[in-house]
């Protein structure tokens, strides 16, 4: 399933000659070849249970055939937030829709989950359809990445309701896990280990307020980026939301993880307490990993404090692991098998009575002043 909808004012008049509608704003024809030139992509990411192809009013997937016995769905939606305006401006459209991807499969692989397929949903007031194409090939690469399917989407051409060359993005994934795989955090226990597994940057949240820090810089996006001499702020920013389905799921066959948190919007601070038990809490060394660089100019450059940045990006780390203390070493190892860079970063304790806190950063002022 590929649709092209179209939107217009309930107003306009019939069109007189065969060309109204293009010069109302939407070009049937752009969005035909569009669709044409995203069959490549989307067959590029086919999995055992995809069926069928691009084309039809609804989008096929059977389970069964991708090997699960008692599954259960897990669904998950996103979008890309206001980082799609550097890439507007940045003219820089080939990874957003790997952040889009990655922002919806990581969500569900948290839980346990084997995202299957996924859909998404592109609006812009005019299809340009080399624009859009660079963005939906991202976001096949990302269901590559993923190992799921492109098995449909939607592409909405509205005229007077974005402005020309703007574009906005969601995504929608669903997996499946089987039914006693399923992970709710039920299983985590004091003394637990807490791993890291490092981000690529800022991934895809708290891009409204470094715009607001880029726009008060008076800096470009084409100029060379203050925290990265080597590559211009626009591409240094842009760099996409890392995708960590495999490594994640090679763990929970390994039966290994009791908890993951994807850390996104809510940073450190907010994420890794929604798998935490009632009366447990984490707590962290910041010494135990890397901070990327953009994140201490964030901080500087805006003025930050290190509450503001563990609340609002993910402060070096895009996935949180807890292990039971005794296969720490294990999933370590598995994980760097799988390309991650993997750090143990806490542990797992008793929640501080009576002030709030569930999660503790040591050293959080030294580490973004390195």
């Amino acid at each position: 399933m590929r649709e092209v909808a179209i939107t217009t004012p309930s107003s306009a008049s019939p069109p007189a000659r065969g060309d109204a509608y293009r010069r109302a704003g939407v070009d049937i024809d752009a969005g035909n070849r569009f669709v044409d030139a995203l069959k490549p992509h989307a067959k590029s990411t086919l999995r055992n249970g995809a069926m069928g192809g691009l084309g039809g009013f609804g989008a096929l997937f059977d389970p069964r055939a991708a090997g699960f016995k008692d599954p259960v769905l897990v669904a998950a939606t996103d979008g890309v937030g206001t980082k799609l305006k550097i890439a507007i401006d940045a003219g820089m459209h080939n990874t957003v829709g790997i952040d889009l991807v990655a922002m919806c499969v990581n969500d569900l692989v948290v839980q346990g989950a084997e995202p299957l397929f996924f859909l998404d949903y592109f609006a812009t007031g005019k299809l340009e359809v080399d624009q859009a194409e660079a963005v939906v090939a991202g976001i096949a690469e990302g269901c590559r990445q993923a190992g799921c399917a492109l098995i449909g989407g939607e592409t909405a051409e509205m005229p007077g309701l974005y402005a020309g060359g703007d574009y906005d993005l969601a995504g929608f994934a669903v997996g499946a896990a089987e039914r006693d795989r399923l992970l709710t955090g039920d299983r985590v226990a004091e003394s637990d280990v807490v791993l890291g597994l490092a981000s690529t940057g800022v991934h895809s949240n708290g891009f409204s307020l470094v715009r607001r820090i880029v726009e008060e810089q008076g800096l470009r996006y084409d100029a060379p980026a203050p925290f990265d001499s080597g590559r211009t702020l626009g591409k240094a920013l842009l760099t996409p939301t890392r995708i960590y389905v495999k490594s994640a799921l090679a763990l929970l066959e390994a039966g290994a993880a009791n908890a993951f948190a994807h850390i996104t919007g809510g940073g450190l601070l907010e994420n890794i307490p929604r798998v935490l038990p009632d009366g447990l809490g984490v707590r962290l060394d910041a010494a135990a990993w890397t901070m990327p660089p953009v994140f201490g100019w964030l901080k500087r450059a805006g003025d930050l404090s290190e509450t503001e940045m563990a609340r609002t990006f993910n402060s070096g780390i895009g996935m949180v692991v807890l292990v039971p203390e005794a296969r720490a070493e294990e999933a370590l190892a598995l994980l760097r098998d799988h390309g991650e860079t993997a750090s143990r970063i806490g542990h797992v304790e008793r929640a501080q009575d009576g002030d709030g806190e569930r999660v503790r950063i040591d050293g959080a002022e030294a580490a973004w002043r390195a």
